[in-house]
């Protein structure tokens, strides 16, 4: 197996954006990324959220027939 290192940044937006020509085409490929994990300034959980907001994915959440629940549904839930 071959490993393939590239150095890059990410943009303002946290994308990832890099070309890497192979002689392989229209085929699959495996990509790996490491995360620095001694980086403390990241906040996972407010990134992932953010992240998911933004992702058009989930922009059918948005429709109003996605509100299929209210307040006065459900039991509360005392822990």
């Amino acid at each position: 197996m071959k490993a393939i290192e590239i150095t890059t940044k990410t943009d303002k937006q946290g994308l990832i954006n890099f070309s890497y020509p192979t002689d392989k085409k229209e085929s699959k490929v495996r990509i790996v990324i490491f995360v620095d994990e001694n980086n403390d300034d990241i906040d996972d959980e407010a990134l992932w959220l953010k992240s998911i907001s933004s992702n058009p994915a989930f922009d059918f959440l948005k429709s109003d027939d996605e509100d299929i629940y209210s307040l006065k549904d459900g039991e509360p839930f005392h822990d």
